[in-house]
């Protein structure tokens, strides 16, 4: 049997693969059209999120039995056909919920603590001055949290600790199955109204592509500061660069972008980008690292593999 791994994974999942007797090849991060070329001999195809695998892709896949996504999301995937053609799709829900979750309040602090500024203004302008960049704290404030899954609700968990109020909105989960005591699930525009901090923990669709604009920004309370870890697209950026820029929100720490693999689409490593946010000294930006964790990538790994031996009977 031979396995292609088209993305950066845990070591955890080539090792075990042939352990098991699966000769195993990487090729990374190809673009659709090169996998398709190169699919036919592969019985399992372990993957991340990028290319697209469409209906090219999986017509090429003469031996595919199985599709790993080590990831929760899977709409980079024609499921429909991929069924159709008798290819096992299975992700990996949850398993980097603590990374993003960790990232989040990483991007909260840099926000509230003026972190970034102060070390350029040191490193960059050899200037000590600690009177200029007076923070402020998570203590006491709002965080809304925007997807209430695996990931907003470890969000909630570390929040609490920081002694934060919490509320959160999501369509599909019910108040009856609320385990938060210290959660208020609200709707959407109520959350948008109350939050200082509002983090995305959502997938990316049709309902929720610019689902953050200007009716909600300008509802949003002054100095509001938004984070998404979550998919590019949710946030309409051209309102996010009209508010950081006119004084209304207080700023924005995003690790994914609508353009993040750049004009030309190329599913490939260090992809040009540029953004007018880019512009702003108020707009942090990091390559969608939330889930790039040794730690997460390895609980991954672990599921990934006991996904394999049940797909194949192994």
């Amino acid at each position: 049997m031979k396995a292609l791994i088209v993305d950066y994974v845990s070591d955890i999942i080539e090792k075990e693969l042939k352990e098991l007797g699966f000769e195993v090849d990487k090729e990374m991060l190809p673009t659709s059209e090169k996998l398709a070329e190169i699919i036919a001999p592969y019985d399992l195809l372990v993957m991340r999120v990028d290319p697209f695998i469409d209906k090219n892709v999986l017509d090429s896949a003469k031996n595919l039995k199985a599709i790993m996504v080590g990831s929760t999301g899977t709409n980079h995937i024609d499921l429909e056909y991929a069924k159709e053609k008798g290819i096992e799709v299975c992700n990996s829900p949850g398993q980097n919920a603590n990374a993003v979750a960790e990232l989040v309040f990483c991007k909260a602090l840099d926000l509230y603590r003026n972190s970034y500024q102060a070390q350029h203004e040191i490193k960059e302008d050899g200037i000590w001055n600690k009177y200029r960049w007076i923070g402020r704290e998570l203590r006491n404030k709002t965080m809304g949290i925007v997807g209430f899954g695996a990931i907003g609700r470890r969000v909630a968990e570390i929040a609490r600790v920081f002694k934060m109020d919490v509320v959160a909105y999501d369509p599909f989960y019910k108040p009856q199955n609320n385990d938060f005591d210290f959660v208020e699930l609200l709707d959407f525009d109520e959350l948008c109204k109350r939050a200082d901090i509002i983090t995305l923990h959502l997938p990316l669709t049709p309902d929720t592509k610019n689902m953050i604009s200007d009716k909600q920004m300008e509802e949003m309370k002054d100095g509001t500061v938004l984070i998404n870890a979550a998919r590019g697209g949710i946030i309409d950026e051209e309102a996010l660069y009209k508010y950081i820029k006119n004084g209304k929100l207080g700023g924005a720490n995003l690790d994914t972008l609508a353009d993040e693999l750049g004009s030309g689409g190329l599913d490939t490593q260090d992809v040009k980008v540029s953004s007018p946010l880019f512009e702003l000294d108020r707009v942090y930006v990091t390559p969608h690292i939330g889930g790039s964790t040794i730690d997460a990538q390895d609980d991954i790994g672990r599921v990934v593999m006991t996904n394999v031996k049940k797909v194949f009977n192994l």
